[in-house]
C-alpha cells in the first residue's frame, strides 16, 4: 500500500484488477504490450458505493465480467462471454447485489451477418441469471435482434430498472392469442425475476426514449421510414409535460438539414428542461429547452472554435453538470459549482493526469468513480470517498505498459496547399527532441465523421516505440470543428480530405523530420481508405501503405448497405457522381507504386471484407505489390489482444522491409 498526501485529500493505491485474476505473466514484447486490450471497460459502481463491476478481456476474443469488493478488497470473475459469438459489452448495478449485463454478438440471418444483443441479469457472484428481453417463440413474426436498453437504473436498491424493449408481433397458435404489439416500448423490469410492467406501449419506428433519471419517460425519438422499414433520415423528437401522458413535438433532426435540427441529449428534472445540441454559427452548441409547454430555448454553452461534443453527467440518474468539447486538448465547462470545485481538487491531486472524468457515483454521490489519464498514461480508475477525502487507485487500464517510457503527443498545425492551417498530433520516438531524417508515418483517423483527440493512443505509441515519427492530422472532413471544416464529408469532399493528408507528409519532409524515402502511411477504417487513396493523388509521396479494414470502392459500399434499414442514409452520405469512381482506390490501382499491406476481420459490419478483397484482387491483377491478412470471426475493431499484437508485429516488419530499415529495436 502506497500513499501520498495532497492538502486534505489523500491518494492511495491498491492492486485490484485483472492481475489478481490470473497468474503472473512474463514481461510482454512491445507488440504484445501495446496490442493488449484495456484491462477494464465500462466500470460501474453500486448504489451503496461498496462494489465495482467491469468488463475485462479474456483469452482471444472472449470477455469476462469482474466484481470488485472495495472494502475489504477482493476481486471475482462472475461471467464470461466466449466471443463465439457472444461478448459481454457492459454491466451496471440494478441493486446492491444485482447486475445487468449487455451481451453482443454477430450471427448470420438468411446469409446476412447481423448484430444482436441480449440483456442478462445476475447476482454479484454470477448466480440466478435471468434474461430480460422478450421471450422467443415460434409464433413471433420476424427475428428479434435487440433486447433493448436500460434507460434508467432507478434507485439501485430494489433491483428494478426502466428498459426500452423491442417487441415482435406474434400469430395465434392453439390456445395462445395473437399479439399485435410491435416496436419499441418501455417496461419497468424487475431484474431479479424478469417480471415486466408496461410503462410505454410498443410503437413502430420509435428509435429511443429518454428518462429524467427519476423514473419518468420524458423524451421519445421516432424515425421516418418507408413500408419496408428503410429509414429516410428524418428523426422527430417528442416530449411530455410533467404529469402528462400526451406526447408533444419538441423538434426534429434531418440528415440533409442539420442547420435547423436539434439533437436531445438529456433531461434535467430540476429545471424541467431538455439539453440539446443545436447549430450556432455553423458549430454545435448546447441549449436548454423548457418542457413546460413554452419550449423556451436558452443557450447554455458554445465555443467559438469547435463543436460542443456533449454533456457531462454524474450519478445514477445522469444529472447534467457540464459540457464537453475539445480544442487541442479535451475540455469541460462545468455548470455545477460543487463539481467544478471537485474537478479542481482532483486536478491538483493528480497533476500528471490532466484528463479527468467523472465515470460514476453512488446514489448519494459521496463515492465517485474517477477516470484519469494523459497522453503518456493510458488511464487509471480511482475511487474518491468525498467524506474521508481519500482517492484510491482501483484499476490500471494498461498494466502491461508499466515501466515503459511513452512519448508525448504534441498538438501541432501544418499548412495545407491552399494555406489552411490543419491541426494534428505529433508523436516522436521516446527521447527524441529534435527530429531529423526519421522514418515517419502519417496516420489519418477513421470515420470520416470523427476526429483525433489528445490522449493516449496505442497505435501511434507503438510505432513511436519502434522509431517512427507519427503525425495524426485532423484533416478537413473531420468532425468537431464545425460545418465549414467538415465540408460535405470525407467521401464527397475526398480531394480536400486526402489532399490535407498528403500535405501532412509533405510538411514532415519539409521540416526535415522525415526522410522522404522512409515516409509511410497507416490508417484504419476511413483512415485505411485514406492510406490507399493518397496513392491516387500523389503515388510518389508515400513509400509503404498499411490499411486496416479499409473502404476501397464507394459503389460497393452503397451496394452492401442494401440489406440494412439505413441503406438510404448510406447512399445519400456517399452520394453520386464522378467521385464514386475517382474516389475509389480499387478503381485506380494503375496509379499505385507503393507496396500495400491490408488487414481485415471477416465479420466486419462497418466495412465489409469484400472491400479489402476487391482491392487486393485489383492490385494483384495490375501486378502491384499487395498482401491481405484476414482475421476469422473478428469485426471492425479487431477486439482481440493477440490479434492486435499480430497486426503490430506484421505491419512493423512490413514497414521495415519496405523502407529498408534496420531492426535496431528488439520488439
Amino acid at each position: 500500500m502506497r500513499s501520498r498526501g495532497f492538502l486534505p485529500l489523500a491518494v492511495t493505491f491498491f492492486a485490484g484488477t485483472a492481475p489478481l485474476l490470473m497468474a503472473a505473466e512474463a514481461p510482454k514484447d512491445t507488440a504484445a504490450a501495446f496490442g493488449a486490450l484495456e484491462s477494464a471497460t465500462d466500470v460501474s459502481i453500486s448504489a451503496d458505493g461498496k462494489r465495482l463491476v467491469y468488463v475485462g478481456p479474456g483469452p482471444a476474443a472472449s470477455t469476462i465480467a469482474v466484481v470488485v469488493e472495495l472494502s475489504p478488497t477482493s476481486v471475482k470473475q462472475i461471467a464470461r462471454g466466449d466471443g463465439k459469438p457472444m461478448r459481454i459489452n457492459d454491466c451496471a448495478w440494478s441493486a446492491a447485489n444485482r447486475i445487468v449485463c449487455r451481451m453482443y454478438g454477430i450471427a448470420p440471418v438468411q446469409a446476412t451477418l447481423l448484430p444482436f444483443t441480449r440483456l442478462l441479469a445476475m447476482d454479484g457472484d454470477g448466480g440466478n441469471q435471468v434474461l430480460l428481453g422478450q421471450r422467443n417463440s415460434f409464433e413471433q413474426l420476424g427475428v428479434r435482434l435487440f433486447d433493448g436498453d436500460v434507460i434508467d437504473l432507478l434507485n439501485g436498491v430494489d433491483g428494478n430498472v426502466l428498459m426500452a424493449r423491442s417487441s415482435l408481433a406474434e400469430t395465434a397458435t392453439g390456445a395462445l392469442a395473437s399479439r399485435a404489439d410491435e416496436g419499441t416500448g418501455v417496461d419497468l423490469v424487475d431484474t431479479r425475476t424478469g417480471k415486466a410492467t408496461p410503462v410505454e406501449k410498443p410503437a413502430r419506428n420509435v428509435q429511443s426514449y429518454v428518462s429524467d433519471g427519476l423514473g419518468n419517460v420524458r423524451l421519445m425519438v421516432s424515425s421516418a421510414a418507408n413500408d419496408e422499414g428503410t429509414m429516410r433520415g428524418v428523426f422527430t423528437h417528442f416530449y411530455r409535460k410533467v404529469g402528462s401522458r400526451d406526447w408533444q413535438k419538441l423538434g426534429s433532426y434531418t440528415v440533409d438539414d442539420e442547420a435547423n435540427s436539434i439533437n436531445p441529449l438529456a433531461v434535467d428534472p430540476l429545471v424541467d428542461a431538455a439539453y440539446v445540441l443545436k447549430k450556432l454559427d455553423g458549430r454545435d452548441a448546447l441549449y436548454r429547452i423548457s418542457l413546460d409547454g413554452s419550449l423556451q430555448t436558452d443557450l447554455v454553452f458554445a465555443s467559438k472554435e469547435v463543436d460542443v461534443a456533449g454533456v457531462v453527467a454524474v450519478g445514477r440518474g445522469g444529472r447534467v453538470i457540464g459540457a464537453s468539447y475539445s480544442t487541442d486538448r479535451p475540455q469541460v465547462e462545468y455548470f455545477d459549482p460543487e463539481y467544478r470545485a471537485v474537478a479542481r481538487q482532483l486536478a491538483q491531486a493528480l497533476p500528471k493526469l490532466p484528463i479527468i472524468q467523472f465515470a460514476g457515483a453512488s446514489a448519494d454521490e459521496q463515492t465517485l468513480l474517477i477516470y484519469a489519464a494523459s497522453d503518456v498514461d493510458p488511464g487509471r480508475i480511482f475511487v474518491f470517498d468525498r467524506a474521508k477525502k481519500t482517492l484510491v487507485e482501483a484499476i490500471n487500464l494498461r498494466p502491461d505498459l508499466k515501466g515503459r517510457t511513452l512519448s508525448p503527443r504534441r498538438p501541432i498545425t501544418y499548412p495545407a496547399a491552399d494555406g489552411t492551417k490543419i491541426p494534428g498530433y505529433l508523436t516522436l520516438p521516446p527521447g527524441v527532441a529534435d527530429p531529423k531524417g526519421l522514418p515517419a508515418i502519417v496516420m489519418p483517423h477513421g470515420g470520416p465523421s470523427a476526429r483525433d483527440d489528445w490522449g493516449f493512443d496505442w497505435l501511434s505509441q507503438f510505432y513511436a516505440q519502434r522509431g517512427f515519427a507519427v503525425l495524426q492530422p485532423n484533416y478537413r472532413g473531420s468532425t468537431g470543428y464545425g460545418d465549414e471544416w467538415y465540408q460535405e464529408n470525407g467521401f464527397k469532399s475526398w480531394k480536400t480530405s486526402i489532399g490535407d493528408i498528403c500535405d501532412a507528409g509533405r510538411w514532415m519532409v519539409a521540416q526535415g523530420m522525415a526522410d522522404p524515402s522512409k515516409l509511410a502511411i497507416v490508417g484504419w477504417s476511413y483512415g485505411g481508405y485514406a492510406a490507399l487513396q493518397v496513392n491516387v493523388l500523389d503515388p510518389d509521396l508515400f513509400k509503404a501503405v498499411v490499411a486496416v479494414a479499409p473502404v476501397t470502392d464507394l459503389a460497393l459500399l452503397k451496394a452492401t448497405s442494401a440489406a440494412f434499414t439505413n441503406s438510404a442514409l448510406v447512399k445519400d452520405f456517399i452520394g453520386s457522381g464522378a467521385h464514386i469512381e475517382e474516389g475509389s482506390p480499387a478503381q485506380n490501382v494503375a496509379k499505385f507504386k507503393a507496396p500495400v499491406l491490408m488487414f481485415h476481420g471477416d465479420i466486419d459490419l462497418n466495412v465489409d471484407i469484400a472491400q479489402a478483397r476487391k482491392m487486393d484482387k485489383a492490385l494483384r491483377g495490375a501486378k502491384k505489390s499487395s498482401e491481405l491478412i484476414v482475421y476469422p470471426k473478428l469485426e471492425h475493431s479487431l477486439v482481440d489482444g493477440e490479434v492486435r499484437a499480430d497486426l503490430l508485429r506484421k505491419s512493423d516488419a512490413f514497414l521495415r522491409t519496405t523502407l529498408k530499415l534496420p531492426a535496431a529495436i528488439t520488439p
